[in-house]
């Protein structure tokens, strides 16, 4: 520029953007503007699929009543199901939603339940907005058979899902918006709250909000531990028994964080007189 000042290229804008999005699990539920929704979708429409199939559709809820609706199906069929087989791992490797100390297992359940179990957060059915990232997989037929063959399934189908989520996780960041993903284990019961017909596939939810915490630094591996140059390097490969330790420290790493203990925003939580 004429008077010497710097401007960001394109990469160094996407570079800030990925590395300053985060997973938030307080949001405020104050509105966001429905020109924001719109450019989260339109962001998630460009996204790359095989044979441009374009296996997705977006459900957009902002009805207090239908969110919670949502949100009592998810939690009584994906997160007690989660929270049952998560209690047959080792505490320390458990995911840190579902570490819990107490004797009373389905007390402790009924805590994570209602929300209450101690981790300051906001059930997800309090975010403005939640969009409902759906799947058709019969666009899937737009790509080779080879895509259905050697263990892979319908790996186009769910790679091309997970393409456009990613596209609107950027395009929220962008927008200086917290987000949370929810993932689906298991659809029917959401699939009965939205109306969803049979052959399409409930993918993911994306709640979407103004964040009450404060980010942290991400946790990531280096870079130097990812990459191989032109032949895989076996000093970098892992045994089970690696994958066991690395997985320990990085429970260590993140469970501050997942639990917000040092994360809330001055004043978070306080009762509002």
């Amino acid at each position: 520029m004429a008077d010497g000042s710097k401007t960001e290229s394109d990469y160094d804008v996407l570079y800030r953007i990925m590395t300053t999005r985060l997973s938030v699990r307080r949001m405020k539920p104050d509105p966001i503007p429905d020109e924001y929704v719109e450019k989260i979708l339109e962001a998630g429409r460009w996204a790359m699929s095989g044979a441009n199939g374009q296996p997705w559709e977006y459900l957009v809820i902002k009805d207090p009543k239908k969110k919670k609706a949502l949100y009592d199906a998810f939690q009584d069929t994906n997160q007690e199901f989660c929270f049952w087989m998560e209690q047959m791992r080792p505490f320390e490797l458990r995911h840190p939603a579902f570490q819990v100390k107490g004797d009373d297992l389905k007390d402790e359940w009924q805590k994570i339940r209602n929300s209450t179990g101690g981790q300051q957060r906001r059930p997800w059915h309090e975010a403005p907005v939640v969009i409902v990232v759906l799947g058709d997989g019969r666009r899937q037929w737009a790509t080779v058979n080879a895509a259905f063959t050697f263990g892979r399934h319908a790996s186009h189908f769910t790679d091309g899902l997970a393409n456009t989520c990613t596209h609107m996780q950027l395009a929220i960041a962008s927008l200086g918006l917290g987000s949370h993903w929810g993932t689906v284990h298991v659809q029917e019961p959401l699939k009965r709250v939205l109306g969803v017909p049979d052959l399409i596939d409930v993918y993911l939810i994306i709640s979407i909000g103004h964040a009450d915490i404060e980010r942290k630094p991400g946790v990531r591996r280096e870079l130097k531990e990812l990459v191989h140059r032109e032949t895989y390097d076996m000093s970098k490969y892992m045994s089970n028994e690696d994958i066991i330790d690395y997985l320990y420290k990085l429970r260590g790493k993140t469970m501050f964080r997942y639990h917000l203990k040092d994360s809330l925003l001055p004043g978070a939580g306080e009762k509002k007189s």
